[in-house]
């Protein structure tokens, strides 16, 4: 079992990148990635609409979410610190399955980018990720950790959703994505913003990932 220590430098910020090969996705086959850096939820604005999508960034290849089934294998599955701040991944000691921040070659490094986004289109620069919905045998969250390991939560779906992330126009950011038990997880998200030029509120459709945790 990890040591809360263990688990709190786990945690902590994230540094470098990791490789992976994936097969490109057709109309008849799913691409399953494991391991890896790929930012799950990709945003781009492109012709004055959202695109959300999955980039595999060892391979430069883009999914649609849709394509693609994304799995923390068991080498994720740590416990819960006995730590009262991280009261909201269940209780002292529980199971809880989680890619990190920091990198770790043999789990996927799932990130959040904007990087396709230029400054300046949306007011202020930022924009927001809607998580709407979580659908799974367990709670999913994603949290950041400071230096020491203090956590800071985006989003729980334990408490009640929607949550949204605070995103800055061509960034790129990764945090933990946990979950409380093993299984298949759906995830819908939009991203939405106010245009710059002309104060309009721009939404996206919703975009459905799928997350397998291996027990």
């Amino acid at each position: 079992m990890r040591t809360t220590a263990h688990i709190a430098l786990l945690f902590a910020a994230a540094t470098g990148l990791t490789t992976l090969t994936a097969a490109p996705a057709t109309a008849e086959t799913i691409t399953t990635i494991d391991s890896g850096h790929v930012d799950v939820f990709g945003v781009a604005f492109e012709d004055g609409a959202f695109h959300l999508h999955v980039h595999d960034g060892a391979a430069e290849a883009e999914y649609e979410p849709s394509e693609v089934l994304l799995v923390a294998k068991s080498a994720a599955k740590t416990s819960v610190p006995a730590d009262p701040a991280y009261s909201f991944l269940g209780k002292t000691g529980a199971p809880v399955w989680v890619l990190p921040q920091v990198q770790d070659p043999n789990l996927l490094w799932p990130g959040i980018a904007t990087e396709e986004i230029e400054p300046g289109i949306f007011t202020e620069g930022t924009l927001k990720l809607k998580v709407e919905c979580v659908h799974g045998p367990g709670d999913f969250s994603i949290f950041t950790t400071d230096a020491v390991g203090a956590p800071t939560v985006l989003v729980d779906s334990g408490d009640g959703l929607p949550d949204r992330i605070e995103l800055a126009a061509g960034e790129h950011q990764h945090a933990n994505w946990a979950f409380e038990a093993a299984g298949t997880y759906t995830v819908t998200v939009r991203a939405a913003g106010v245009l710059a030029a002309t104060g309009q509120k721009v939404v996206s459709e919703s975009a459905t990932y799928r997350l397998k945790v291996n027990r």
